[in-house]
């Protein structure tokens, strides 16, 4: 019984292997199945180099990098039919994909990066340097209300966020105002800043007619639903339509929510805005 229970757990093995050598999604970012396994259970902290589209690129967090290949260029959440030469904004871009998957789509894009976090702004850099694209411009600032000087932890991952007030393990980092860089026409905007959001949506609402596409990855509590209700009014009330998926699910049962170790927040939302 025991031998033929093994032996039906191999082939299930070997049928799941051969089925996704054939239907490898992660093909595209050249991972094979052994390349997948490995990224899965190496730690982070050394400094790596993965080769997409024939050329470097440079991570940390393994775990992350497979995070951003699925959502990016798997599940491709930023594709969209842009004119020719077309203005983007990428605030929070980490340490590139997003810019990497953009610049692969338009070549001729004129893309501006903002990368507050030390670590992910480095990786960012020698990423952009090894594909060798052009009219790329990389802003080493966080993206606010004002133009400051910010509390930020700086944790070279998806995580890096502003902290309003003093924090332990915080640096100071200089933030600009993004309302004041939105003043010609653009074709994509991406804010992607771990719990601002809704302050720079609302700080930069009576500028949002400059802006065609628009993707927010909110990051929010409970006790904040009232600030994500008003985001949506304010994404209406400037005349786009909106499309919602969870960027994270936090809660599998959200009437029955246990705590999730390590969740700092418990909303998570892709936020697409586009124009009729």
């Amino acid at each position: 019984m025991e031998n033929n229970s093994l032996a039906k757990n191999i082939s299930k093995g070997i049928r799941g292997r051969l089925r996704f050598l054939s239907e490898n999604p992660y093909r595209k970012v050249n991972v094979n199945w052994l390349t997948l396994k490995y990224y899965k259970h190496l730690p982070p902290g050394k400094l790596r180099t993965h080769r997409l589209f024939g050329q470097l690129l440079y991570f940390y967090s393994a775990t992350e990098l497979l995070h951003g290949f699925e959502e990016i260029f798997i599940q491709e959440i930023y594709k969209q039919s842009l004119g020719e030469k077309p203005y983007i904004l990428d605030c929070g871009a980490n340490i590139g994909l997003s810019v990497i998957y953009l610049k692969h789509q338009f070549p001729d894009a004129e893309i501006v990066a903002f990368e507050p976090d030390e670590k992910n702004f480095d990786l960012l850099s020698r990423n952009i340097k090894s594909f060798g694209y052009t009219g790329i411009t990389l802003c080493k600032e966080a993206v606010w209300k004002e133009q400051t000087i910010l509390h930020f932890s700086n944790e070279g991952s998806m995580s890096s966020k502003i902290q309003t007030g003093q924090h332990n393990g915080t640096v100071s980092v200089p933030a600009i105002r993004l309302k004041d860089r939105i003043n010609r026409p653009i074709d994509f905007l991406k804010i992607d800043i771990e719990g601002a959001e809704y302050e720079v949506l609302r700080d930069i609402a009576n500028d949002l007619h400059f802006v065609n596409n628009l993707f927010l990855e909110y990051h929010g509590s409970f006790a904040q639903n009232r600030e994500l209700t008003e985001l949506f009014n304010i994404i209406q009330s400037c005349g786009f339509n909106y499309y919602i998926k969870e960027a994270t699910s936090v809660y599998a049962t959200p009437f029955y929510r246990k705590p999730r170790p390590g969740m700092s927040y418990d909303v998570q939302l892709n936020i697409f805005c586009f124009r009729q």
